[in-house]
């Protein structure tokens, strides 16, 4: 009754009421991000949701598009400047998503929506974690957010799915704000982003270089079929 029918009605009511109050806070944001990054202020990227049907995660961009002198994209860290920092560390690049919990994409407590080329590497039980909406916050990032390792977030997932209440939801709700005040876990120490899952289990050897590849084309396949790319 509460996941299919409670949690999705107080998803839409609560983002509903928080991007009545924060408009005028989104415009500032979007107008100073189009400054500072020097163009389009949102980022959209295709994500994995509910029954892993790919979705369009919304962001305020926190990284700039600057590029060498060949076309290429720069290293995140040079590419990631003062106002991005002040964004990812404040967890204001987040709100748009707010839109995605406003159409049903998403939820506001749920698995935090990974990239379609981290799911693939994922076991069947793993993958159990698309069976709910994912989260604008979740149990894993009110234990660590991104300074927890691949295997413990996703544990986290799994707890979190196999028990969806009311209370628990509301207890990760308030934790994410006291965590927000804090910031805490925002990346991996001594890193300016997230490693990829595949790129994780590459290097703790847990994966072939040939197994490593297949998973990296099946996630061409499935962005592909789904009209998705990066913007």
């Amino acid at each position: 009754m509460y996941l299919r029918i409670v949690k999705p009605l107080l998803d839409f009511l609560g983002a509903l009421l928080l991007l009545a109050a924060l408009w005028p806070l989104l415009l500032l944001l979007a107008a100073v991000g189009a400054i500072a990054m020097r163009g389009n202020p949102l980022f959209s990227q295709p994500r994995p949701g509910k029954d892993e049907r790919i979705f369009r995660i919304l962001k305020f961009r926190t990284m700039s598009s600057a590029r060498d002198a060949e076309g290429n994209l720069l290293p995140d860290g040079l590419r990631l400047n003062a106002y991005g920092r002040f964004l990812r560390s404040t967890s204001l690049d987040e709100l748009p998503e707010l839109l995605n919990i406003l159409s049903g994409r998403m939820s506001f407590v749920g698995p935090r929506p990974q990239l379609v080329r981290d799911m693939v590497f994922m076991t069947p039980e793993q993958r159990r974690r698309h069976s709910v909406r994912q989260g604008l916050t979740g149990l894993a990032q009110v234990n660590g957010r991104n300074a927890v390792s691949w295997d413990a977030k996703l544990a986290f997932d799994l707890e979190y799915v196999r028990r969806v209440t009311f209370f628990g939801d509301l207890k990760i709700l308030l934790a994410t704000l006291s965590g927000v005040f804090r910031r805490e876990g925002v990346v991996e120490e001594g890193s300016d982003t997230a490693t990829d899952f595949g790129d994780f289990l590459l290097a703790s050897g847990r994966i072939g270089r040939e197994e490593y590849d297949r998973g990296q084309e099946e996630a061409k396949r499935l962005l592909e079929a789904a009209g998705a790319g990066e913007r």
